[in-house]
């Protein structure tokens, strides 16, 4: 027998039921945008040295630091989208005239803050050891951005 005190149970729990499907289903209304990394070809790299007032510096490592030689990095930088790329990290592998790594147990090697769609020219400042024989391997480069400013 279904008496009042029953009735309004099942009706409260069918209520609290139909409450959290809309909740639930509402949260699928709006769905916040996807700041998914943005690959970024980068071609026709080539390097020449720094100018005077930018090439002083060591490299450390392990607490030892190294005479430097400091180069700046060119290329185009590809973007394939319609939208500008922010913060773009640039990864790479750099290698010696002696096919020997420069910049061990590191792959990112700089950024670039903006990257309008098309192409466009980028530079970055690189420091290797100065003891490695040059010319100097660019190998494997690209690099990901976001599609809105992540850093501030």
């Amino acid at each position: 027998m279904i008496t009042v005190k029953n009735m309004r149970r099942i009706l409260a729990l069918v209520f609290s039921c139909f409450v959290g499907a809309i909740a639930w289903f509402s949260a699928w209304l709006y769905i916040p945008p996807a700041h998914a990394l943005t690959q970024i070809k980068l071609t026709n790299l080539d390097y020449h040295e720094c100018p005077a007032e930018l090439a002083a510096g060591a490299v450390t490592s392990g607490g030892n630091t190294r005479a430097a030689k400091c180069f700046i990095v060119t290329g185009k930088a590809e973007n394939s989208t319609n939208k500008t790329v922010y913060d773009a990290d640039i990864f790479g592998r750099v290698y010696d005239a002696n096919n020997d790594p420069m910049i061990q147990n590191r792959t990112r090697l700089g950024s670039i803050p903006e990257i309008p769609p098309g192409v466009s020219d980028f530079e970055m400042r690189l420091s290797v050891p100065a003891n490695q024989p040059l010319p100097l391997q660019l190998k494997q480069f690209k690099a990901a951005g976001f599609a809105a400013q992540i850093r501030k």
